[in-house]
């Protein structure tokens, strides 16, 4: 089975080929190819996936390659992990936002808005490239922000493309540790929203909600990441635990503060750390697990580190360090090509699951997983400001892909405009005037 990664020299690919390393299941991927724009990339993460690869018989092989199509021809599964425009990218994205007082981060907000702009154009293209040269393909996409590329990839591939995060899985995983639950896995999960926009409304464990419990012991409630980050109050007054990218929204004023005194902004920062192992890895001498191993480590810990210092949340746990986004994607595939049925929270066209959503919206939500695929299943009415804030941010993706259809410059200042955290249209103007000055994959913009 062949399976092409897209952005193959990306920093978090190792993950993804560690986690096929330890699949010894018939029906297993054989063959990884990796495809990126850089070969000096591509070299380095082809270096690290030898060094995980030499005391395990019968690893997948992998090849490198910079023609896109050559990659694509032939794949069972592709994996599309794309960054439009590098790190270099996202902190121009940060860096513009911040200068107008509003938030740049790569998902949420004006920087997510920048992103997908200069995004949905290269996913429609890759899109249209896998339904000529591998018709039969599942596409995994990774790419954020990650609702809006699949969204844009659907139109062309249907329910054959899928969108994953990690996310709502460690949600889950924590609540469930809190609560004692022994086997994560036993529990129900109802969540519901968009992709960095959701909420848990509940977790059943052999038909019972224990979420209820949760939310009534203060000191249970404020053990975890989300209690720390969002404090108990809050929690207990929306009734559901929401995904920590919510913080962007709820204390919205006090994340723009801290990014703005931050010695660096995060894309700032990966794109120096990220900068010095690939410099690395031009020694030959290096070990290139170990280094990679290493930066890993420091990119972990300082994950949202602005957003928990404002919160006073302290460092993450131990238990958060490990990711898991590699897993959703190695659960999704095995479930597909071996018809294991299993239920995975993955971003998918809406079909009938919210009824204030159209059928082809995406939506993250939990779904069942066989060899057709991902199925969402029905859910609860969202509470009213949970609606209006889904329903007002899918707007803006609409608007955010007519732009990329089009090339209306007016279509994009609408888009940023009607953001609930872009606060005036004059603003949005000078953020398209802005973003367009710094990123090249905007010149269609007229």
């Amino acid at each position: 089975m062949k399976l092409t990664i897209l952005g193959g020299g990306g920093f978090r690919v190792p993950l993804v080929y560690g986690a096929l390393l330890t699949d010894r299941a018939e029906g297993r991927v054989t063959r990884v190819v990796l495809h990126d724009l850089d070969a000096g990339r591509l070299n380095a993460v082809t270096r690290v996936l030898a060094e995980q690869a030499a005391a395990v018989p019968d690893a997948p092989e992998v090849t490198a390659t910079t023609d896109l199509d050559e990659a694509l021809r032939g794949a069972d599964f592709v994996f599309s992990a794309i960054r439009v425009g590098g790190l270099e990218g996202r902190a121009d994205d940060e860096r513009v936002a911040l200068a107008e007082g509003v938030l740049g981060q790569e998902t949420v907000g004006a920087g997510g808005i920048a992103y997908g702009l200069r995004t949905v154009p290269v996913a429609v293209d890759i899109a249209q490239r896998v339904a000529r040269l591998a018709p039969d393909a599942w596409v995994i996409n990774f790419t954020n922000p990650a609702g809006l590329v699949t969204e844009a990839m659907s139109r062309h591939l249907g329910d054959r493309v899928i969108g994953i995060c990690d996310s709502p899985v460690g949600l889950g995983r924590r609540i469930a540790r809190v609560l004692g639950v022994k086997n994560p896995g036993e529990a129900w999960i109802d969540y519901v929203g968009l992709n960095h926009l959701g909420w848990v409304r509940g977790l059943r464990v052999a038909g019972r909600d224990e979420l209820p419990r949760l939310l009534a012991d203060p000191d249970l409630l404020g053990s975890f990441e989300e209690g720390k980050l969002f404090g108990v109050d809050w929690l207990r007054s929306l009734g559901a635990i929401p995904n920590e990218y919510l913080h962007y929204y709820y204390f919205n004023r006090e994340a723009v503060r801290a990014y703005q005194q931050a010695d660096k902004t995060r894309g700032a920062f990966l794109r120096d750390q990220q900068a010095g192992f690939y410099e690395q890895m031009r020694n030959p001498d290096v070990s290139a697990l170990q280094a990679w191993d290493r930066t890993r480590a420091e990119r972990e810990a300082t994950y949202m580190s602005e957003n928990r210092e404002t919160a006073g949340a302290g460092e993450r746990d131990a238990d958060d360090l490990s990711g898991g986004y590699e897993k959703v994607a190695l659960a999704l595939m095995r479930a597909i090509a071996r018809d294991e049925r299993t239920t995975l929270i993955l971003n998918v066209r809406n079909q009938n699951t919210l009824s204030v959503l159209d059928s082809d919206a995406v939506i993250e939500v939990p779904c069942l997983v066989d060899a057709n695929g991902a199925h969402p299943v029905a859910v609860a009415p969202l509470p009213d400001h949970a609606t209006g804030l889904v329903c007002s941010v899918k707007a803006v993706e609409r608007e955010v892909l007519a732009a990329a259809e089009s090339g209306s410059r007016t279509t994009a200042v609408k888009a940023f405009a009607l953001h609930p955290l872009v606060d005036s249209v004059g603003v949005a103007r000078r953020l398209v005037e802005g973003y367009a000055g710094v990123h090249p994959g905007l010149a269609y913009l007229k």
